[in-house]
């Protein structure tokens, strides 16, 4: 199997001529008439962001998640740096450098929205030099990113500690991460975002305006149980989904004593559904919501006491490359 380094796209360049070697890509490709920032713009860079492809990355899953951080750099002209480990030592030279340049144009030929990668594979021997090369190739003084996907083991991310510590924020995907990454006592908890959470967005948005009409109290008063169901490949947001409901309903004054909260597969075929459930002390008080994210259509049933209500709604979780901005930013 092929390398993840191998598997992304770009030109093969050394090390030590990763600089000079991107300003005669750029100028290369004004050459040839293609858009390419201008030589006194600074690229419009915003930010920089490290991608770092752990272990567990296979080649295929790396071009997807290329593919992720370049559509997000249309909207966020970014130097962006892709570390590639190696399962194990190989011969020299044990750090490889590759680089990619693309440019989109807006609604006017002033308006380039431009990215820079920087592919770097390296062996473990080359590892403690490895934050050194790094910090060459960000942008200065732009804030930075670290994107951390498919990582073996916490422990041993917790180790590149000049990305973790110089990072505005670290993000991880819970779904794909080690079970202990939410809990594992980084050294800027604060600064942790899941991009779980971040791609629920509209689910969250959409429970909370339904629920947002009733007052906190008939949400919270004799409230027994709740339910969140999930298709077989969102057991991830079904857990996440359970966090945030306990949250909130604690909010709304329910007592974290009294309530018991589950999670519970849906039936085969509802791959990508979810739901949730609340059920009362007095039976004829409940509330339902099922959705499914791929036919992006959902149903809210409920009755507090007040008459029974039925409202369809739309479902879906953000694009990849908008849960990214969703976790970065906000």
């Amino acid at each position: 199997m092929p390398a993840i380094f191998e598997a992304l796209p770009g030109i093969e360049v050394p090390v030590s001529a990763i600089s000079k070697s991107l300003a005669q890509l750029w100028a290369n490709t004004a050459a040839d008439g293609r858009p390419a920032p201008e030589a006194d713009d600074a690229k419009a860079t915003q930010l920089n962001v490290v991608l770092h492809l752990g272990l567990n990355t296979t080649p295929e899953d790396a071009m997807v998640q290329f593919k992720v951080i370049s559509g997000f750099s249309v909207r966020y002209p970014s130097r962006i740096v892709v570390l590639c480990p190696l399962h194990a030592d190989v011969p020299a030279p044990e750090m490889r450098a590759k680089i990619y340049g693309e440019c989109h144009l807006g609604k006017s030929k002033v308006d380039k929205r431009c990215v820079e990668f920087v592919m770097l594979s390296y062996s473990r021997s080359a590892r403690p030099f490895l934050e050194n090369q790094v910090s060459v190739c960000l942008s200065t003084d732009l804030p930075l990113y670290y994107w951390a996907h498919r990582f073996s083991a916490s422990g041993r991310l917790a180790d590149y500690r000049y990305l973790l510590n110089r990072a505005k924020r670290v993000l991880i995907d819970s779904a794909v991460a080690p079970a202990d990454a939410l809990t594992y006592p980084w050294e800027n908890p604060s600064g942790l975002r899941d991009l779980v959470y971040s791609r629920l967005l509209p689910v969250r948005q959409s429970l909370g305006q339904f629920l947002s009409v009733y007052p906190p109290a008939v949400l919270s008063d004799g409230l027994r149980s709740v339910t969140i169901g999930h298709g077989a490949a969102l057991a991830a947001e079904g857990r996440v989904l359970s966090c945030w409901l306990q949250r909130r309903l604690a909010a709304c004054g329910a007592d974290p004593a009294d309530v018991k909260f589950g999670i519970a597969p849906l039936p085969a075929e509802s791959g990508a559904g979810l739901g949730v459930r609340f059920e009362y002390a007095n039976p004829a008080r409940f509330f339902h919501w099922s959705g499914d994210l791929v036919a992006g259509h959902a149903l809210f049933e409920a009755d507090f006491g007040g008459g029974r209500t039925t409202l369809s709604a739309a479902a879906g979780l953000l694009l990849p490359e908008t849960a990214l901005s969703e976790a970065m930013f906000f």
